[in-house]
């Protein structure tokens, strides 16, 4: 039965204009392709631009690669594969990659069930993400944040980040936001959507020292949640662990922390989620102590987000298209992943779909109308809030980044991606919205 949804308006802001370096910076990187964020979606544009021949810079304001994927210890590749009985693969590029690689050494196990999800061991995937980039010959700038844009008209002609060795200034043909809150969309002043409440964020965990032969099933874990929350202040009454089998760890999804746009806001939310991470951990400790008994937090990841700021581009995806399985003529990434909305404190709408379902994301929802010479890619594209919730996971997110990369492609260092052939994109990305 489909879940009721949560019904949450979202509001579309511009800031004041794009705003324009003035002063000269210390340093001046000139590429054809300049990705900014480096988690699975960014990293997909910049690897598949580089096979294509292009000259890519990559930008985070992290101080390492790869983005909520690695430093978010989000645990999980989801929206990969589509719904049981057939579990088929929806989602190749950087994942064929990903997946062979780490399967080789060891470092993946697949969870069945309703959908396929594949657990990954964050160190190593992170390993894998630098050594590529290095192997593509991508540059990478690194604790860069963005300070402005330089936009003329309908062109992005470059934009400004600050880093602890000076402002840098970046000029390219072809740009990519991949910084999940449309950070590149908004600086160069066009219009994003905002909820008109909170999506929530987890503060996810890495636990060790854990005897998983003992574990409880999902369903009693959740239930017992449920039942307890309260006693020991757990703010979400739900919650998930992902046992990574024979290591003795496990991720743990069990929080909800606010996602502000506001700095100092950001910050305490930080230190607001540990806090609950911590009271998870006791929660488990005292609750199944055959299990987590001797638990230790080997790592807490940085804040994750889910949805805070996307763009509003030339169509948005609405929920009424995710439920219908809507197939667009410029589809680009295809999923069966569920409306998964995290817009209450404790806890969030989950509605799956049936065996044969999939849903697609349209290139229109990537392209902000005002441009056309950039392109979002990931949780940053357009949609309603639940239609965002089921496409923002990391399968329709890679796909989306490697369409991202063959639209620049086609377009050229002076076209548009609004003038694209559908047919010749699909004919590019044909594995990643056909069977």
């Amino acid at each position: 039965m489909p879940h009721p949804l949560t019904e949450l308006p979202v509001r579309t802001v511009v800031r004041d204009g794009a705003v324009r370096p003035s002063d000269p910076a210390e340093h001046i990187v000139n590429a054809d392709v300049c990705v900014l964020g480096a988690g699975i979606a960014g990293l997909s544009a910049a690897i598949e631009s580089a096979r294509l021949g292009h000259t890519v810079l990559l930008v985070d304001a992290l101080p390492v690669l790869g983005g909520q994927m690695v430093n978010s210890l989000i645990g999980l590749f989801c929206g990969v594969y589509g719904n049981a009985p057939e579990h088929r693969r929806l989602t190749h590029g950087i994942l064929d990659d990903i997946l062979a690689d780490l399967g080789a050494s060891g470092d993946l196990f697949h969870r069945v069930g309703h959908t396929t999800t594949v657990g990954y061991d964050e160190v190593r995937l992170g390993r894998w993400v630098e050594d590529t980039v290095r192997e593509h010959g991508i540059r990478v700038l690194t604790n860069a944040s963005l300070t402005g844009v330089d936009r003329d008209g309908d062109r992005i002609e470059g934009l400004r980040v600050a880093t602890r060795y000076g402002a840098v200034d970046v000029r390219a043909a072809g740009f990519v936001d991949a910084s999940g809150d449309a950070a590149l969309c908004w600086a160069a002043g066009l219009e994003c959507r905002l909820p008109d409440r909170e999506i929530y964020g987890s503060q996810q965990l890495v636990v060790e020292h854990l005897d998983e032969s003992a574990a409880p099933e999902p369903g009693e874990l959740a239930a017992r949640v449920a039942d307890k929350a309260e006693r020991y202040g757990l703010r979400r009454k739900d919650g998930l662990a992902f046992y990574f089998p024979g290591r003795g760890t496990a991720v743990l999804n069990m929080t909800h922390i606010e996602a502000p746009l506001d700095p100092i806001a950001a910050a305490e939310a930080q230190m607001e989620g540990k806090a609950q991470a911590d009271r998870v951990v006791e929660f488990l400790r005292a609750e199944f102590p055959e299990v987590f008994g001797k638990a230790a937090v080997r790592s807490y990841g940085l804040p994750g987000r889910r949805q805070t700021r996307w763009v509003a581009a030339t169509h948005q995806l609405t929920v009424d298209e995710v439920r219908a399985g809507t197939r667009f003529p410029d589809a680009v990434a295809r999923t069966a992943w569920p409306i998964e909305l995290h817009d209450t404190p404790d806890g969030y709408v989950w509605e799956t779909f049936a065996p044969d379902h999939l849903h697609y994301v349209p290139l229109r929802s990537m392209t902000p109308p005002a441009v056309g010479n950039l392109l979002a890619a990931g949780r940053c594209v357009d949609g309603d809030a639940a239609a965002l919730s089921s496409v923002r996971v990391m399968g329709p997110c890679a796909a989306m980044g490697h369409a991202a990369a063959h639209a620049l492609d086609l377009a050229g260092p002076d076209g548009s991606v609004h003038e694209l052939d559908a047919a010749e994109l699909t004919g590019r990305i044909r594995e990643n919205v056909q069977d």
